[in-house]
C-alpha cells in the first residue's frame, strides 16, 4: 500500500506560513535573477502538481503534458497580442489547455499503462509539429514575439500594471499559491480518494462501482488545466514562445521533478521543482555538459532515495507517530 495522504502538523503549518510570507517578500530583498528564477520554480512546480494527479494519485505516466503546456502558452499569447488583457490572456490559454486535454483524454484514457504513455507522447509530439508547421497562427520556427506584460484590467472597474518583474511576480506567486491550494482540497476530497482507489486497482475499484474510465478523464482534464496555467504563465514572463516548449524534452521537466520530489507526497512535486532548477542553476555555471552532470545527479538521487527526497522527512515522520514514548524518553536522556 502507498503512503497515507499527508496530514499537516503544527510544525509543517509554521513552516509552510514562514516560507509563504518568505516568497512574498522576495522581491524586497532580493534581485532580478532570485526573483526570475523563483517564478520558474512557481510555475514548474504548478505544472508538475498536475502531472502527479495522474501519475501520484491515479497511476497514469502521460509523456505529453507539454503539448498542454504549450497550448496554454500559446494561446495566452495570442490573446495578449490581441487584446492586451493578462487575466483574459491567462484565462483563455487554461480553458484552450482544458478543452485540448478533454478531447485527447476521450482517446487516450481507453487505454492504460504503456499504451497510454505511448498514446500521450504521439499526441504532444502531433501539437509540437502543428507548433512548427502552423507557421500563419504560431509564427513557426520563429515563434511569437512581442507579447507584451498585460496589465491587470477588469473594464471599467480596475486596471493594475504588471509591467515590472517584481509586479508580475506576484501574479505568478498568486496563482501558483492558489493552484497548489485547489489541488491540495482536491486529493483530499471525495474525488481525489476515488483517483486513489483506482490506482491502487481499477478492477476492485469497477466492481464497486466506479466508473474508472470517467475519473481518469476528469484527472487527465484536471492535469491539462494545470499544465495549461503553467504555459499561460510563461510568455507574460518571458515576451516570446517558441515550438521547443511543446518537445517530449518539456515533458520530462514535470516527470523530473516529481521524481527528485516524490511521488506519492503532496509536497513532492513542489520541492522536486526547487530541486530541478536549483541543481541545474549550480551546474551550468561550471560546465557547458550540464545536461550530463545533470542526469548524474539526478540517478543518482532516484537511486538514494527511491521514494524522492520528501521519503526522509515521511519515515521520520512515521517513527516519531508509531514511537512517541521513545522520542520523548530520548530527549530527556539528552
Amino acid at each position: 500500500m502507498s503512503p497515507a495522504p499527508d496530514r499537516l502538523s503544527p510544525q509543517i503549518t509554521t513552516l509552510i506560513v514562514l516560507l509563504v510570507v518568505a516568497l512574498f517578500l522576495l522581491p524586497w530583498v532580493a534581485g532580478r535573477y532570485p526573483v526570475y528564477l523563483a517564478m520558474q520554480i512557481l510555475i514548474l512546480a504548478v505544472f508538475s502538481l498536475g502531472f502527479n494527479l495522474l501519475l501520484g494519485y491515479t497511476g497514469l505516466l502521460s509523456f505529453g503534458q507539454a503539448g498542454f503546456f504549450a497550448v496554454g502558452a500559446y494561446a495566452c499569447a495570442k490573446i495578449l497580442l490581441a487584446v492586451p488583457n493578462l487575466i483574459l490572456g491567462i484565462a483563455g490559454g487554461v480553458a484552450c489547455a482544458g478543452v485540448a486535454a478533454l478531447l485527447l483524454g476521450i482517446l487516450s484514457v481507453r487505454h492504460t499503462r504503456i499504451y497510454f504513455a505511448m498514446l500521450t507522447l504521439a499526441f504532444g509530439m502531433m501539437i509540437y509539429s502543428i507548433a512548427w508547421k502552423w507557421r500563419d497562427f504560431t509564427g513557426g520556427d520563429d515563434g511569437l514575439v512581442g507579447i507584451p506584460r498585460a496589465p491587470l484590467e477588469i473594464p471599467g472597474i480596475v486596471s493594475v500594471s504588471v509591467a515590472a518583474m517584481d509586479r508580475y511576480y506576484y501574479v505568478v506567486l498568486v496563482l501558483s499559491l492558489l493552484a497548489i491550494l485547489a489541488m491540495y482540497r482536491l486529493i483530499r476530497s471525495p474525488l481525489g480518494l476515488t483517483l486513489q482507489a483506482i490506482r491502487e486497482s481499477d478492477t476492485r475499484a469497477e466492481f464497486a462501482g466506479v466508473p474508472v474510465r470517467k475519473y481518469r478523464l476528469i484527472a487527465f482534464t484536471v492535469a491539462g488545466l494545470y499544465a495549461g496555467l503553467a504555459g499561460a504563465l510563461l510568455p507574460p514572463l518571458e515576451n516570446t514562445v517558441t515550438p521547443p516548449i511543446a518537445h517530449w524534452s518539456t515533458s520530462a521537466e514535470p516527470v523530473l521533478a516529481t521524481l527528485l520530489g516524490g511521488v506519492h507526497s503532496f509536497a513532492g512535486p513542489i520541492v522536486g521543482a526547487f530541486l530541478f532548477f536549483v541543481i541545474k542553476d549550480v551546474i551550468v555555471r561550471f560546465t557547458e555538459y550540464w545536461l550530463i552532470w545533470f542526469g548524474i545527479i539526478v540517478v543518482a538521487l532516484v537511486i538514494g532515495f527511491p521514494g524522492g527526497v520528501m521519503s526522509i522527512f515521511a519515515r521520520r515522520h512515521r517513527r516519531v507517530v508509531q514511537h512517541p514514548d521513545d522520542a520523548d524518553h530520548m530527549h530527556k536522556v539528552q
